[in-house]
């Protein structure tokens, strides 16, 4: 594999009653353009009593992007914002200077003897002269995801700009994220296609890239874009993230992103102070742990 390139392997992670694998950050790589944290959650069955029940939590410096394969998710936050995101959908609530927010399985879906459960959480860190900005929420069904069908490839763009096709999810900085899937073995060429760094996550089968084969728990970076060519496997399911790196470092402190640590630090005791606002009608809290910034 080429010098200008990265495996990544997904590390487990508990959420209490539901287990993610967990791609970024890595610490030979903290971001992929402004992407600074993956999750994959599931597939998982769910029911029985197992449901995703992710408490009231905050944020700063980033926008959180929700996009499933499979099952519900009900988001919540301090802004008043109640959503259910489907598979297909996607949800982006923007921190921004400090926002709370729920994730839940909705409660019609609790009456069910099981389901399952597919998708990614995905942090995009805000440029330093946007980190305090109003926090917001954005919300767009599938039907509005830009989709088509190209070399036997089906294409989605979740967000941002590629293929000389535009989603109607921006964000606030140069941005990429598609979903591709092969019915059958076929080549990817990105040349020209995207701009800055990518990143290719496996979600299901397998990729062959120079001889070597990367499977589905794995996720390849390349810092150089224009030499991107991938082979994909039969059935096989990827996700493209990436983009134009920020100008400024950023760094992360629990579910905090910032360019100046100080903020991180400020963030961390306003949440234990409770100072942050509040979901309407959600009286849960989630602790910060004792950690570092990373």
């Amino acid at each position: 594999m080429a010098n200008n390139k990265l495996l990544v392997n997904e590390r487990q992670a508990d959420l209490g009653n539901f287990m993610v694998g967990r791609l970024l950050p890595f610490r030979k790589k903290r971001q992929v353009g402004p992407f600074t944290f993956i999750d994959h959650m599931g597939p998982a069955t769910l029911g029985n009593g197992k449901y995703v029940d992710v408490d009231q939590h905050p944020h700063i410096g980033l926008s959180t992007l929700t996009y499933l394969f499979e099952g519900e998710i009900e988001h919540k936050d301090s802004l008043g914002s109640e959503k259910i995101i489907s598979a297909g959908d996607v949800g982006f609530m923007t921190s921004g200077k400090g926002v709370t927010h729920t994730e839940r399985t909705p409660k019609y879906r609790r009456t069910e003897k099981e389901f399952v459960m597919h998708g990614y959480q995905i942090w995009v860190a805000l440029p330093k002269e946007l980190e305090d900005i109003n926090p917001s929420f954005q919300f767009y069904p599938k039907e509005e995801i830009p989709s088509w069908t190209e070399n036997g490839l089906e294409i989605k763009l979740v967000a941002g700009n590629a293929f000389g096709k535009s989603s109607p999810l921006q964000g606030f900085t140069s941005l990429f994220m598609v979903d591709v899937y092969a019915k059958n073995e076929t080549t990817l060429n990105l040349e020209n296609q995207l701009k800055g760094e990518v990143a290719f996550v496996i979600v299901k089968g397998e990729i062959t890239e120079e001889d070597h084969k990367i499977e589905a728990g794995q996720m390849l970076i390349s810092k150089t874009d224009e030499q991107c060519s991938i082979c994909l496997d039969k059935d096989t399911r990827v996700l493209l993230f990436g983009g134009e790196p920020l100008s400024d470092e950023h760094f992360l402190l629990w579910n905090f992103v910032s360019s100046d640590k100080e903020k991180l630090q400020k963030a961390k005791e306003d949440w234990q102070n409770n100072k942050f606002p509040k979901v309407p009608g959600d009286d849960t809290y989630i602790p910060i742990p004792e950690i570092k910034h990373k």
